[in-house]
């Protein structure tokens, strides 16, 4: 079969190597940018802008998950890792999708698996090519997978189990418009089974959207009572009358997480796993680098990293995490969201010390906020290293503070990307 890889980032060399692995297979490399790595030393690419519209005569176009299937040119099938993995698997997969809080949500489920005795691959947008697992995984394995709009663009089957979190714009530079993203999500429930479950969002109409996508399988509202799903009753948590455990269990700071946790044990519970377990996994999980990751507290200041913040509503999240006086780090690429919420949450929040913001957006940003808040104090800062806006956080915050990264902006401008932020911000406090 002659397969094009179209896209040669880490999925597309997990791609490569999956398929490459049948030598029936004739395989072909294409990509927009110079590759970086190409495995193994005399693998056949076509590179250059138009890369992408000379994909005819192959059987088989396996996009990698950022690339758009309206830009692939080709009389073939179009198809992608996640396509393959969903179709190969032989055990049941529990999808976890969302704007923000998928991954921290697919990691506090894979925990509680973890804590009843399963073995389970956490898979997918968190990090971990598929392919390179799927020759291992068994039947009566748990798998746990991060998916972005992106791996769900053209996906032609659903998880067991879709876990539809808060829906918001977000990537409205790479889809064509917001329908096409929140189309895209859809798939998650879209092709569901009898039998298989939707666990949504209560408050959110987008995930509301999603979860009707069809009306095969079961549909239950999370974080919400009298509706199947667990919620918080009097510090906690509860399935129907059944108390599961308190929520001082979680060790996540803010009331999005209380959310997330809901949503990750109704899973649990539709798994019926015991509420020992649940309390179990919930203590053993952390929480992910970059998620508002407590640093270190100097001279009475705590630092926080958020910089897996690339959208406003993630930034939001973050500041209604405390109620101690906060200097916020906000900033980056605008990727076409709407930052009008941001502003009017910073506005109506009394511990809001002061806003420094940075990167390209940075004007625009801080006349929107200005906007909703004339007496707020905020720093434009046109500084292109984090050295010294941590130092201007450093002068602006006295003991009792907090100052919180949590950019609301994708990383692109000053940053490799935002685990190259996170880092860098860690690195920098820690030596502080």
């Amino acid at each position: 079969m002659k397969i094009a890889i179209a896209g040669y980032g880490q999925e597309g060399r997990s791609s490569y190597r999956y398929w490459s692995a049948d030598p029936k297979n004739e395989l072909t490399v294409f990509d927009e940018n110079k590759l970086e790595q190409m495995e193994p030393d005399g693998v056949f690419a076509i590179i250059g802008n138009d890369a992408f519209s000379q994909l005819n005569g192959y059987d088989l176009v396996v996009r990698t998950a950022g690339l758009a299937p309206s830009k692939i040119v080709t009389d073939g099938k179009i198809w992608s890792a996640t396509n393959e993995f969903f179709a190969k698997c032989p055990a049941q997969i529990i999808g976890v999708t969302g704007t923000k809080g998928k991954g921290t949500t697919a990691s506090l489920i894979a925990s509680i698996f973890e804590a009843a005795g399963k073995k389970v691959w956490l898979l997918g947008n968190i990090g971990t090519p598929s392919l390179d697992s799927l020759k291992d995984i068994k039947a009566d394995d748990i798998v746990i997978y991060e998916l972005s709009s992106f791996q769900l663009w053209d996906l032609e089957s659903s998880p067991h189990v879709a876990v539809v979190l808060l829906i918001e714009p977000d990537h409205l530079n790479v889809h064509i418009d917001f329908d096409d993203y929140v189309n895209a999500k859809a798939n998650i429930r879209r092709f569901q089974k009898v039998g298989d479950l939707c666990v949504f969002n209560a408050s959110n109409e987008l995930s509301l959207k999603i979860a009707s996508a069809s009306d095969t399988g079961k549909a239950v509202r999370y974080a919400v009572p009298d509706d199947g799903g667990v919620y918080v009753n009097d510090s906690d948590f509860y399935e129907g009358e059944h108390k599961i455990c308190s929520i001082d269990a979680l060790q996540l700071i803010g009331n999005h997480n209380v959310e997330n946790a809901c949503a990750a044990l109704t899973v649990a519970r539709f798994y019926k796993l015991t509420d020992t377990d649940i309390e179990s996994g919930l203590r053993k999980f952390q929480g992910l680098p970059h998620r508002i990751e407590y640093i270190r507290e100097i001279d009475g200041v705590k630092y926080y990293n958020d910089s897996f913040s690339s959208a406003p509503s993630a930034t939001i999240a973050a500041i209604k995490s405390f109620k101690q006086p906060e200097v916020l780090i906000l900033g980056g690429i605008d990727k076409g969201a709407d930052f009008t919420e941001l502003a009017d949450a910073i506005a109506g929040r009394n511990n809001i010390k002061s806003v420094i913001i940075m990167g390209e957006i940075r004007q625009k940003l801080a006349e929107i906020i200005k906007s909703a808040n004339q007496k707020l104090k905020i720093e434009i800062t046109d500084l292109s290293t984090l050295q010294p806006i941590i130092e201007l956080a450093k002068s602006q915050a006295e003991s009792g503070d907090v100052i919180v990264m949590s950019p609301g902006c994708a990383s692109f401008d000053m940053f490799i990307n935002f685990y190259d932020r996170g880092d860098q911000f860690r690195d920098i406090v820690n030596n502080l």
